[in-house]
């Protein structure tokens, strides 16, 4: 998958040809923040893909960055918390099968455009789109002004045809972002897992630790998060696999304050990665989420806390998928 980047400003330039060249091959588009690639997100892209094969069109995902709320409720204070970083999604991406990428900066300058100016100089001028699919509440432009009945009309302007995905549910319940952000909140992973379709992933690069996990028998990598915004579940410990050097491997994830080892709140995430001795410092790692085993607590003493290791460690080996 290709994945190119532009801000507002470069855009804006494109009537100019101050853009480098993109593959413009007609193509078929889909638009979106997908935080969390999840389902319906899925669901949306395939049938774009579908469609892409069929006519013989590139396929093609805008999505921005930063996540647009994060943007537009800046001066709320109320920062948004977001389930997939810049390279997760481009790799959730990149494993369905899209054939470009196009990350647009979200800025408050884009934010202004009207939707028929997104469309024109986005989807027409430097895409060259001949199809567009959007989800059943699809909403884009200045006060998601833009609509499944605005793009029809200007598809019918500039010669590119709509097609309009129908809501995805597991059950009674809708699928969201906002959904699995409840969920995970909850320590809810595998039914946060049910609506993203994957594992949910948090990723992060190995930095020193206290290295107390190694005096008590299990040795931990210490996360440094790409992204201070990335939703961390609750405070807890969890079973998690991870990739290294394409082998996978079983871990036990904690995430919280150490209360046991430390009398200061700063939220760590750490992961002892079974059968694994190897030095990763400096290295990134993605761990995969498959279910809660226990809340945090705080031990009257180290051996205590190494018996309950123990019992995590065998709940691990168990039960981790």
């Amino acid at each position: 998958m290709n994945v190119v980047m532009y801000d507002n400003r470069q855009l804006s330039a494109y009537g100019n040809g101050s853009l480098p060249s993109l593959p413009l091959h007609e193509s078929a588009v889909t638009i979106g923040s997908f935080d969390g690639v999840h389902k319906g997100h899925r669901k949306i892209i395939s049938v774009m893909l579908d469609i892409a094969r069929s006519r013989k069109l590139t396929s093609v995902v805008v999505t921005f960055e930063p996540h647009p709320r994060r943007v537009l409720t800046a001066h709320a204070g109320e920062p948004l918390d977001i389930l997939t970083t810049l390279d997760e999604k481009i790799e959730q991406l990149s494993s369905l099968g899209v054939d470009l990428l196009v990350v647009v900066r979200f800025t408050p300058e884009l934010a202004a455009w009207s939707s028929e100016l997104f469309i024109e100089e986005v989807l027409v001028r430097m895409l060259c789109a001949r199809n567009v699919v959007v989800g059943y509440d699809h909403g884009f432009g200045r006060n998601r002004s833009g609509s499944e009945k605005t793009l029809s009309q200007l598809g019918e302007l500039f010669g590119f045809q709509v097609d309009v995905v129908d809501e995805l549910r597991i059950g009674s319940e809708h699928f969201s972002s906002t959904k699995i952000r409840a969920l995970l909140r909850n320590g809810s992973i595998r039914e946060a897992n049910a609506f993203l379709g994957v594992p949910y992933v948090v990723s992060g690069r190995v930095v020193n630790g206290n290295q107390l996990g190694r005096l008590l028998g299990f040795p931990t990598v210490n996360l440094k998060l790409p992204d201070p915004q990335k939703l961390l579940p609750r405070p807890g410990v969890y079973m998690a696999t991870t990739l290294i050097d394409g082998e996978s491997y079983k871990a036990m994830m904690n995430i919280g304050c150490r209360p046991t080892v430390s009398a200061e709140c700063s939220i760590a995430v750490e992961a002892h990665i079974l059968g694994y001795a190897g030095h990763l410092y400096g290295q990134d790692l993605r761990f995969s989420l498959h279910g809660f085993i226990r809340d945090e607590k705080k031990f009257d003493s180290l051996d205590l806390l190494r018996e309950q290791l123990e019992k995590d460690k065998k709940t691990v080996e168990l039960f981790c998928e």
